[in-house]
């Protein structure tokens, strides 16, 4: 039975893996990946890796010696992932798509608390505070959502827009055939928009793409929302964007300096990061902790795809969800060197 060091273990990742696994031994380990815990692997053929570990080519290294010859991301981004140092050593597997429609769901959940100030009603009335001055917001019918990324997720909350009655707009390098919204530039999307969404993944290009110039293009009251990768907004401007009032409200289900501080208790520890502290004590801003994913169905499908992916792996057969430096859109069948199948 191959045995699969399952790194950054939350007790939600071990029911679900618990109830679909039959083939594997699987080595539950609370600590994240990095460079200190990768020895934890050592007599492992596989790792079960998540967004947040740290697997750069000391870690890649160190897997290697230990036995491990397939790292299993049981999420869509890989970011955190040195694909230079694993290509021809360890090939890197990921669910590209687990519930398009909890993560759409969640950003749309986001939006309608910020605008409807549901937050702050809920804390009013366990105070038996039934005063409604302070929270007045506005339809979102008429109004026009801007998304930037249109994949599954994308797509997903571009329907639920529409049924609120809203406008689309939308922006991707790579667009989808015969889309029945609107696709347009990033500058004009931001002039448009009363809602800027972000459903895109993290790559060299679009880091930061939310930054102070692209505030400046932007309506006054906008409102922002991030549920894909924190670093994908410069906080410190968005932090300005909120002082000035040209941001209306901001929801967040990531951060770009999230990594030692989402999926953990840190109620007992001081915050050592001032941007993070003052966006929280934002009125208008409502920041959740990388739960956008979490829903029943998404945690069985993230079982099931990283399971088959091992059974891939270890059946010898085609790898349909693997990632290298050589193809980093993600799909085997795009890959730039021309490989099928497999990266090697």
């Amino acid at each position: 039975m191959k045995k699969i060091a399952f790194f950054d273990t939350k007790s939600y990742d071990k029911a679900s893996f618990d109830a679909v696994n039959k083939d594997y031994e699987i080595i539950y380990i609370e600590s994240k990946l990095n460079g200190r815990t990768a020895i934890m692997a050592k007599g492992c053929e596989a790792v079960c890796a998540f967004v947040n570990d740290t697997i750069d080519k000391s870690v890649i290294d160190a897997l290697y010696e230990g036995g491990t010859r397939v790292i299993a991301m049981r999420c869509a981004g890989y970011s955190n992932i040195d694909f230079k140092a694993a290509f021809g050593k360890i090939n890197v597997v990921r669910v590209p798509a687990y519930s398009p429609y909890a993560v759409a769901e969640h950003a749309m959940a986001l939006l309608l608390s910020l605008n409807r100030k549901i937050h702050k009603a809920y804390n009013r009335t366990r105070d038996f505070n039934f005063n409604i001055s302070g929270l007045t917001g506005f339809d979102l019918h008429g109004k026009t959502a801007g998304v930037i990324g249109t994949g599954k997720i994308g797509r997903a909350f571009i329907d639920i827009c529409k049924g609120f009655g809203m406008k689309i707009l939308a922006y991707d390098p790579y667009p989808v055939k015969e889309a029945d919204f609107e696709y347009t530039d990033t500058d004009t999307l931001y002039a448009k928009s009363d809602i800027i969404s972000l459903h895109c993944p993290l790559t060299a290009d679009n880091r930061r793409m939310i930054n102070a110039d692209a505030f400046t293009k932007m309506k006054n009251d906008v409102f922002i929302i991030n549920t894909s990768r924190g670093a994908l907004i410069d906080s410190s401007a968005l932090l300005d964007a909120l002082k000035s009032g040209k941001v209306r409200g901001a929801g967040l289900d990531v951060y770009e300096e999230e990594g030692d501080i989402f999926f953990e208790d840190m109620s007992d520890t001081v915050i050592d990061d001032d941007v993070l502290a003052l966006l929280i004590s934002c009125p208008n801003v409502l920041l959740t902790s990388h739960q956008a994913f979490l829903t029943r169905e998404a945690l069985g499908n993230i079982a099931n795809v990283t399971l088959s992916n091992l059974d891939d792996f270890f059946s010898g057969r085609d790898l349909p969800n693997e990632v290298c430096y050589q193809c980093d859109t993600g799909k085997i069948d795009e890959c730039r060197a021309g490989k099928k199948g497999r990266c090697f």
